[in-house]
């Protein structure tokens, strides 16, 4: 692969619209070309996410049309194939809401107390997405919300005892797994106890190394030990784990230290948005894109102005301020993903499987456990 090729690997984007050739307004502006699939095709990224606020969720085949014509867009004009992903949580936070099965969100599963019903409904996710041509779910959540305040995480934990949240955890990831699709346990290194918003502000959280261990670690720990195909980082600050001021998105101590060093994690790392607020206040857009690959991330998720984040880490790896070893480290582990989650071959989707009785059953039995 070519230098530009490998960078384009590190970006997963958003494109605007309900089909692969549809022409959008809001992707002329942002990337030059009107349609996603020209999107894909003009920058190549390793990923897309597939959200209903940017048009792309109306319906079954429609979502399955257009994961088709992205993949095709990919094969079209780029080496490697793309990664289709979802924020699909279930409950608060739920994507694709009008065409997918009903399922409770994480703290109603976790009122069951029953980590069989975790796996459940990862699985019931994880087959329906495949069935839309979605590879990738970004969940499920790993942070103990500990904190009643907390406006941005609340019911989208599974509790908020450390132990029991990381069982329903790791219950989740072999969940997705047995659907075959890619897990993504977020948000590292804990965004559990936060009282601001890291879309509209930047938390801080001063757990100290060893309260971390004990309330915030367990979740990943156990994803890890389940074999999570990858960890999302948060935009929070924690002073205690890294003095800088930094966000933990941007943060080597943290991202390579605690995750890759302490806990083992061999997996692709996967930042938060890089368009929401908490992760902008301190530097500007290129540099932050060009700290997260410093910091250890593999995946830049969402940046706001993607041809100009590209470039600044293009720029970077050509100036050796980031080496093409690091660079390959990253597509390495992105390729390896790919592959284990069977992006090179065939993707068949199958729209008309959704909502089965089979799907409506598990459903209506975990909210009848959760109350």
């Amino acid at each position: 692969m070519s230098l530009r090729d490998k960078v384009a690997q590190l970006f997963t984007i958003v494109v605007w619209g309900p089909k692969a050739g549809a022409a959008s307004k809001e992707n002329e502006a942002r990337y030059g070309v009107a349609t996603p699939a020209e999107v894909v095709e003009k920058f190549r990224p390793g990923g897309v996410i597939l959200f209903d606020w940017a048009g792309n969720v109306s319906g079954a085949e429609q979502v399955a049309a257009l994961t088709t014509g992205l993949r095709e867009a990919a094969a079209r004009s780029g080496e490697a194939p793309l990664m289709i992903g979802v924020d699909q949580e279930n409950g608060l936070v739920s994507r694709l809401k009008p065409i997918v099965t009903k399922l409770p969100g994480a703290s109603q599963i976790g009122a069951t107390g029953k980590t069989a019903n975790a796996r459940d409904v990862a699985k019931v996710t994880g087959a329906e997405l495949r069935d839309l041509g979605i590879s990738l779910d970004f969940a499920p959540v790993a942070d103990v919300n500990i904190n009643p305040r907390n406006p941005v995480i609340g019911p989208r934990a599974y509790g908020s005892d450390p132990k029991k949240v990381a069982a329903m955890v790791g219950a989740a990831v072999d969940g997705f797994h047995a659907a075959g699709v890619a897990s993504v346990a977020k948000h590292f290194p804990g965004h559990g106890d936060t009282s601001v918003d890291s879309h509209t502000g930047l938390p801080v959280i001063r757990h100290s190394k060893t309260q971390w261990r004990k309330l915030d670690a367990p979740p990943f720990r156990t994803a890890i030990e389940h074999g999570v195909d990858a960890i999302m980082s948060a935009h929070v600050v924690m002073p205690k784990l890294d003095p800088s001021g930094d966000p933990a998105t941007l943060s080597p101590r943290i991202l390579t230290g605690l995750l890759r060093e302490e806990l083992g994690f061999d997996g692709v790392i996967s930042t938060d948005a890089l368009d929401m607020a908490g992760v902008r206040k301190k530097y500007g857009d290129t540099e932050v894109a060009v700290r997260a690959v410093l910091a250890g991330a593999d995946i830049l998720l969402m940046p706001p102005n993607l041809p100009k984040a590209y470039d600044a880490v293009l720029d970077a790896v050509k100036s050796g301020r980031i080496s093409e070893r690091r660079i390959d480290e990253s597509v390495l582990r992105i390729l390896r993903l790919k592959d284990k989650r069977g992006v090179f071959g065939p993707i068949r989707t199958d729209p008309g499987a959704l909502k089965s009785a089979a799907h409506l059953e598990i459903a209506h039995r975990v909210f009848a456990a959760a109350g």
